[in-house]
């Protein structure tokens, strides 16, 4: 679980039942950038291991899928 996450809940619970001062708007907005940063890391992790294969067999993994599944084998320590 994503360890901001609770503290993002927080704030926008306390937002909705008396408000946040400036501070806590400002944490919120950095949270929820961090949040979004994340939740696409993982995504482009999990894409990033496709393979698309066509009825017949062949590896039709588009262009793109390919060169960031290669950039992210680069990155892996050996």
């Amino acid at each position: 679980m994503i360890k901001s996450l609770q503290r993002i809940n927080e704030l926008a619970k306390k937002q909705r039942e008396e408000g946040l001062t400036n501070a806590e708007k400002v944490e919120q907005q950095v949270l929820r950038e961090d949040y979004l940063c994340e939740i696409r890391g993982q995504v482009l992790h999990t894409f990033s291991g496709l393979t698309v294969i066509d009825p017949l067999g062949n590896d039709i993994t588009p262009d793109k899928v390919r060169f960031e599944k290669e950039q992210a084998q680069k990155k892996l320590p050996e």
